[in-house]
């Protein structure tokens, strides 16, 4: 019957679901130990000078890899619980203090440390210690109280007491103890985690009005750059209308002007094209891989296992290699380009080598600080092989079938073979102010939604987020193209795509004025992260400007009459 119960609950954990039966073994998972004002910077559990309980023979833990990426440093705590089986206050081990593991907890407690532990995936929180009011004295918590709520055979609810308050003083022996004590509890097993939620969203209406209010807000500025855009352009087509019917020499004294002039050129190949395509492949495979992982997240709860979040966006970004392939290819073909082999290496690393670099320098760091951020080697060489085996093969993959399905040039004006000359006119500071514009605009409602973490307001955001960028980029280049300037294609990715250096420039302010961040680690992760945020999420917004200002500038120049 050991047997068979053991197969049972491995082939209950390798499908995903955590079982608990009655007498089966409870697991306390010391996970990691750091300080409260920067729970990014965390060590191991016991690089505090912690003691191990008795109990020696445990299942052995398979890490993947999200966890092994967010720092999740799982050892067990050596503490003998079993279901449904009530232990009375036991002493589980003594530390001997000496002065080098007293100054250990005196730093830690005057640091505000903090510890996470785990019981059957659900998250416990604990404080190390305090100080008094004169900061003089510091106490170590030495009474672990867990009380457990089970639901029929399966754990639904962990909570931590924390008691036995003991002074510190050198070379004197502290026993450490804990008890567990079971209540049944009402809460089903797929909402236990429910609480650590924030249900307080969703109960509060000047919340739900500053959704509508944003939502209609957007409606509002999409409305009236559609009509405005289309009262122009209707009143342009009909000068030109009037323009076709003049004979030539009235046509030549005529005041010719507008985004017509320029048709000969506005399908000319932007500079330096390789680059270009490779940011815009890019922009599109993060699009897609925000899309599916929201919508994941949606329908799974993701939060409930830990690194389920990372190690999904890490499956779904390689999965979706073939769309920055088919994307970069058939842009760089269209634009003429030769040399594409050299264009897919460009595209398929652009992003892994951005994210791989500033983590792999941020590891050294921590390395240097002993925390638990730091990734192992294994690790390092499984995201390696990732690139190579995985990334590099499919976006060759896309990047054939977009030069071969949409790789020819059918554009709806021929290009001049000499370049048409571009006046100098003060067209920057309309560009200025419309960039200026779209960075307010959207990131004013991005951060408003980015504080909740509810997907389906994440989804709303990416939607509204994508909708006022191809608006505004759109307005940006309509612009440009009337101050007769043909050069769109950078101008409207780096519009769109300037909306990173209004995000980094706020994550500043929240650094200095939000935040209790110090030391040389917990300012280099910060800053570091939201770099590659910054850069990621400007990539993003530029290849959807790009993308919409492109269906934009053909359908305008394909519906007018050009000779």
């Amino acid at each position: 019957s050991i047997y068979i119960s053991l197969l049972m609950t491995y082939a209950c954990m390798s499908c995903g679901l955590v079982l608990t039966w009655y007498k089966e073994e409870v697991v306390l998972w010391m996970n990691t130990v750091g300080p409260y004002h920067n729970r990014q910077e965390t060590y191991k559990y016991f690089s505090l000078p912690f003691c191990v309980g008795t109990k020696k023979t445990i299942s052995h833990y398979h890490e993947t890899l999200g966890e092994a990426l967010q720092g999740v440093e799982l050892e067990f705590s050596g503490l003998d619980i079993k279901f449904k089986d009530e232990v009375m206050q036991t002493t589980y081990c003594e530390i001997e203090l000496d002065k080098a593991k007293r100054d250990a907890f005196v730093y830690a407690i005057k640091n505000h440390y903090w510890y996470q532990m785990y019981i059957d995936d659900l998250p416990i929180w604990g404080i190390v210690g305090e100080a008094d009011e004169n900061g003089e004295d510091h106490y170590l918590w030495t009474y672990k109280k867990l009380e457990i709520g089970f639901n029929g055979n399966r754990i639904v609810d962990v909570n931590l007491t924390s008691e036995g308050k003991v002074k510190l003083v050198p070379n004197t022996r502290i026993a450490m103890s804990y008890s567990v004590k079971w209540k049944k509890s009402d809460v089903k097993f797929e909402d236990r985690f429910d609480k650590y939620l924030d249900p307080s969203f969703f109960q509060h209406r000047i919340h739900w009005f500053s959704i509508f209010n944003s939502f209609m807000m957007v409606i509002f500025l999409v409305g009236l750059v559609s009509m405005i855009l289309m009262r122009t352009l209707r009143k342009d087509y009909a000068r030109y209308s009037k323009e076709e019917e003049m004979d030539d020499m009235d046509r030549d004294l005529g005041d010719e002007y507008g985004w017509k002039q320029v048709h000969g050129d506005v399908f000319r190949p932007s500079s330096h094209p390789m680059i270009f395509s490779s940011l815009i492949g890019s922009g599109c495979q993060i699009f897609s891989v925000s899309f599916i992982v929201i919508v994941v997240a949606m329908v799974e709860d993701l939060y409930t296992e830990r690194g389920s979040m990372l190690s999904t966006a890490i499956f779904v970004y390689a999965a979706t290699s073939p769309v920055n392939g088919y994307f970069g290819g058939s842009l760089y073909a269209k634009q003429g380009g030769r040399r594409w082999i050299k264009q897919m290496f460009i595209g398929a690393f652009l992003i892994p080598a951005m994210v791989c670099g500033t983590a792999f320098f941020i590891n050294f760091i921590a390395m240097y600080y002993h925390a638990s951020r730091a990734i192992p080697f294994g690790t390092m060489v499984a995201v390696c092989c990732i690139c190579l085996f995985v990334i590099l093969p499919l976006n060759l993959v896309g990047t054939i079938l977009g030069r071969n399905l949409s790789g020819q040039p059918n554009f709806p004006c021929r290009v001049n073979a000499v370049p048409r000359p571009i006046p100098e006119k003060k067209c920057w500071k309309w560009k200025c102010i419309v960039c200026l514009f779209c960075r307010y605009f959207i990131f004013t409602s991005f951060w408003a939604y980015k504080i909740y973490y509810v997907y389906g307001f994440m989804m709303l955001v990416l939607v509204i987020l994508c909708i006022v960028t191809v608006c505004v980029t759109i307005v940006c280049t309509y612009f440009l193209l009337n101050a007769e300037d043909y050069r769109w294609q950078w101008t409207s990715f780096l519009s769109a795509a300037s909306t990173a250096v209004y995000v980094y420039m706020y994550s500043f302010y929240y650094y200095f004025f939000k935040t209790k961040m110090y030391g040389l680690f917990q300012t280099s992760f910060y800053f570091g992260y939201m770099a590659v945020f910054s850069t990621s999420l400007g990539i993003m917004c530029g290849a959807v400007g790009y993308v919409g200002t492109s269906a934009f500038v053909r359908k305008i120049y394909t519906n007018v009459k050009i000779d």
